[in-house]
């Protein structure tokens, strides 16, 4: 039976993805090294010790990768915060999911200052029971780390949790943690690979998500 489900935030509550792939895409060229904003894109979902080494030799990590995680979330801060909007239908669904007895986490790949921060814009602070970060794991997504970390502050099985993601990292940490995971196409990655990467169902975005609630595999498994 479902207790608990785990969301992650960035371009799955929050829309946010293209804008962080910019600020990684300008940051790897403010250092010399060519990456393009599709390459950085695809890589989205990820922590910054995932996504560096997609890109960088050791070498280059030991002598800038600190320099550039930091640029990035300068230039992400400064320029881009500002810009972000939160999906449609996001508290209403949290509200939905906590009235029929469902505990919730938001366990994200950011980090703690940026995460505090994209609660409030979504409005749904209020409504989450735990959240986990970068800064509660060693490794990120697609490393089960942060899911683990979430279901352990909820004290919930693997088993009776589901998570909910934009990424095929969501689900490849999902299924690494012992859990079942839900996709949403809002994040910009494609049905299939989220299916390929072990989604059990996969829906346009929260508003979809809430309007097909008692046919989803959350209410399926909940009564």
């Amino acid at each position: 039976m479902t207790q608990a489900i785990i969301f992650d935030m960035d371009g799955t509550l929050l829309d946010s993805v293209d804008l962080n792939a910019q600020s990684w895409h300008e940051a790897f060229n403010a250092f010399g090294y060519a990456v393009s904003f599709e390459e950085a894109r695809a890589q989205i979902g990820k922590g910054g010790d995932h996504l560096l080494p997609t890109f960088l030799s050791e070498e280059a990590i030991e002598e800038h990768g600190d320099e550039i995680e930091e640029w990035r979330a300068d230039r992400f801060r400064t320029r881009y915060l500002k810009l972000l909007k939160p999906f449609s239908a996001v508290p209403d669904l949290l509200k939905r999911l906590r009235d029929v007895g469902l505990k919730i986490a938001v366990a994200s790949s950011a980090k703690q200052s940026e995460l505090e921060k994209y609660l409030d814009m979504v409005g749904i602070r209020d409504l989450v029971d735990v959240t986990t970060c970068s800064d509660d794991a060693e490794s990120s997504k697609p490393d089960p780390d942060i899911f683990q970390s979430a279901l352990q502050k909820l004290g919930v099985a693997p088993d009776h949790a589901i998570a909910i993601g934009d990424t095929p990292y969501d689900a490849q940490a999902a299924a690494k943690a012992g859990m079942r995971s839900i996709g949403v196409l809002c994040g910009g990655f494609t049905e299939q690979s989220l299916l390929d990467a072990g989604c059990c169902a996969v829906y346009p975005g929260p508003a979809a998500l809430l309007a097909c609630l008692d046919q989803s595999p959350i209410m399926q498994s909940h009564r």
